[in-house]
């Protein structure tokens, strides 16, 4: 079972109209002229985020392809600040929404390709679960540990993303990144400089696509090994739930969930937030949480591990826009 919940695909897929859509009513923030994808104004994001929760994006754009993207960004000229949205599995939109524009990478970016006996190139709107059954398929191992990835290529390429011992820096090899003034550049992994579930991809660059490289395998071990991670966190994880993955970075020599459910945080309310009673790195949205209820109750663990232990715990989810 994966932790894909049923409204998250519905326009991830979606083409792009042939000429530029632009809705809401208001002035675009760009000259629309030579602009395909979908604009919008006001554009609701708690549908498109897996907590459920949050406000509205000032603009929502969702590029025809890559060269729409890049025409867009330049038009931009860094007026605006920019944001990519992939599954919205590890993020809270507060609920003031978020300011500028919101790029969501649909169909045109979730291409996988098996490029070489054991490399891959992924458009950044990929899931990991397609780049995991892709190399398996391929024969490609050592990606298995993407299966256990709730997200996309360009979200956990920005962070570091990992899971069951392995992280992205063990993989990739390069990725093509379009930054705030339009400049579409080739990064090499030694330049994103990664630490844990950290990059130094700055503020408003999109990674369009990436490149990996696994090692040679045997696919029926490969998806047993995926099978393994599936069964994993189907068995540990809060998955059929409305939640946004690990809440917090594990500290040096300690896991967080053990931190949180030491200080007695286990199963904790505020408004419809709740730390989950299933693993305590998750929060859930029990129905009616908001944005604040949910950041507030993760501020509320932080204040609570520390009183106990000591322990400053890091946010893993990012959390963005207006409060």
């Amino acid at each position: 079972m994966t932790m894909m919940q049923p409204d998250d695909w519905i326009d991830l897929n979606r083409g792009a109209a042939p000429n530029c859509e632009v809705e809401g009513g208001i002035a675009a923030p760009v000259p629309v002229e030579g602009i395909r994808g979908r604009l919008t104004a006001k554009a609701p994001l708690a549908k498109l985020v897996w907590f459920k929760s949050g406000g509205a994006a000032d603009w929502l754009f969702e590029p025809a392809d890559l060269d729409d993207l890049k025409t867009f960004v330049e038009k931009l000229e860094g007026q605006l600040p920019l944001m990519a949205l992939g599954l919205g599995s590890n993020l809270i939109i507060r609920d003031g929404g978020v300011p500028g524009v919101v790029v969501r990478l649909g169909k045109p970016f979730a291409g996988v390709k098996v490029t070489g006996k054991t490399s891959l190139e992924c458009g950044a709107g990929a899931s990991g679960i397609l780049v995991a059954s892709t190399a398996r398929d391929a024969g490609i191992a050592g990606l298995e540990f993407l299966r256990g990835i709730p997200g996309t290529v360009g979200g956990f390429v920005r962070m570091n993303g990992g899971a069951y011992g392995r992280e992205v820096a063990d993989i990739l090899v390069d990725c093509d990144v379009l930054m705030p003034d339009g400049q579409l550049i080739t990064l090499p992994v030694s330049d994103l400089q990664y630490s844990y579930r950290h990059s130094a991809l700055p503020d408003g660059a999109v990674v369009v696509s990436a490149r990996f490289e696994g090692r040679p395998g045997n696919p029926e071990e490969i998806g047993a090994e995926m099978d393994r991670i599936a069964d994993a966190r189907e068995q540990s994880q809060p998955l059929r739930t409305k939640t946004g993955g690990s809440t917090f970075k594990n500290p040096n020599g300690c896991k967080a969930w053990q931190l949180v459910d030491d200080a007695g945080c286990r199963g904790f309310k505020l408004g419809g937030a709740q730390v989950s009673e299933k693993h305590t790195n998750f929060l859930i949205n029990t129905g009616d949480a908001t944005s604040a209820d949910i950041e507030g109750l993760g501020e509320l663990v932080r204040e609570k591990v520390y009183a106990k232990s000591g322990v400053e715990l890091q946010w893993e989810i990012q959390r963005v826009g207006r409060r």
